[in-house]
């Protein structure tokens, strides 16, 4: 199968990687050139364009930073889809704007897939992150191959739409934590505590979060390199609490996040990265949040393995 990619980015770089890796015929796409050669180096393909990217593919998977980019490549990957051809969406977008997109890819005959991914960048450079898909169970059946190349836990979460909310729900549970993490950090701190000591304690009890035992460590290193920035966690939590909105839920932790990172993206600009996030704590207190011993960047040290799928209990 001929696989597509449009998208080079952060996330989208690692996840084209892992298809490559594993020997995939792969086509690539990019505004930015450069991810482009680096591509076809390692022994992809320039794909051209998005339309010429569904004209040569069967499959076509994008990772884009908005809805409206989304809607610019799909836009004109439509002329080119026929019965067989796929659409697969990785970004982490509107579940409406999803639907919208997927419903005039069904129309023309060919089939999509709502399939963000969770884990860190540093999992989905290494295959080991785990996606969400919605869409047909026929669909899903076909695509799983590829999926479980991509991530190591793959999800069937019902219709299209459904995955990409059930992503923004765990980007708004990730980003509580953050900011919990960065509290506790620095009262830690404030208390005289070792950080380094409290790191480990946190680990290893009831406390513990994978914001924790992640993004904790590049914070204390001071990089604060978690790879995704302000805007992007702006945007997500957004969309969380559009569906509480939506659905007439009275949120309270949601709206504070919300004008927390408002409030982080005025100091330290949009793309500033989002574990910076504890300088809002770090300035009025005057205190330091780094300890020794931790890396300024997160790697998987866990081995690439085959992908299976996640399901759930009935």
């Amino acid at each position: 199968m001929k696989i597509g990619f449009v998208g080079l980015g952060n996330v989208g770089g690692k996840l084209a990687g892992s298809l490559l890796r594993n020997g995939h015929d792969m086509y690539v796409h990019d505004l930015n050139a450069e991810f482009v050669s680096d591509f076809v180096d390692r022994g992809a393909k320039d794909g051209e364009s998005p339309a010429n990217l569904m004209r040569t593919c069967e499959a076509v998977i994008t990772c884009l930073p908005s809805p409206e980019a989304c809607d610019v490549v799909v836009s004109a990957m439509l002329p080119e889809i026929v019965p067989g051809k796929i659409w697969m969406e990785m970004s982490t977008t509107d579940a409406g704007e999803v639907q919208r997109l997927a419903a005039q890819v069904i129309a023309k005959g060919g089939a999509a897939v709502d399939c963000p991914v969770s884990g860190g960048c540093h999992r989905a450079d290494t295959g080991n992150i785990s996606i969400f898909a919605g869409c047909e169970r026929d669909t899903f059946d076909r695509m799983l191959p590829l999926l479980t190349t991509l991530g190591r836990r793959v999800l069937h979460t019902g219709p299209v739409g459904s995955a990409s909310t059930l992503k923004v729900a765990t980007n708004y549970l990730a980003t509580t934590n953050l900011l919990s993490v960065c509290e506790a950090l620095v009262t830690m701190k404030a208390a005289g505590m070792d950080l380094a000591t409290t790191y480990e304690a946190f680990k290893i009890s009831s406390g513990n979060s994978f914001a924790h035992e992640t993004e904790s460590q590049v914070i204390l290193n001071g990089s604060r390199n978690v790879t995704f920035t302000m805007d992007l966690v702006k945007k997500d939590i957004g969309l969380f609490q559009q569906i509480a909105d939506d659905h007439g839920v009275p949120l309270e932790i949601s709206p504070l996040i919300v004008s927390i990172f408002d409030d982080g993206i005025e100091r330290y600009g949009p793309r500033a990265q989002s574990d910076e996030i504890i300088r809002r704590l770090e300035e009025p207190t005057g205190l330091s949040i780094l300890a020794p011993g931790f890396p300024a960047e997160l790697v998987d040290d866990e081995p690439e393995e085959p992908g299976y799928e996640v399901v759930p209990p009935r």
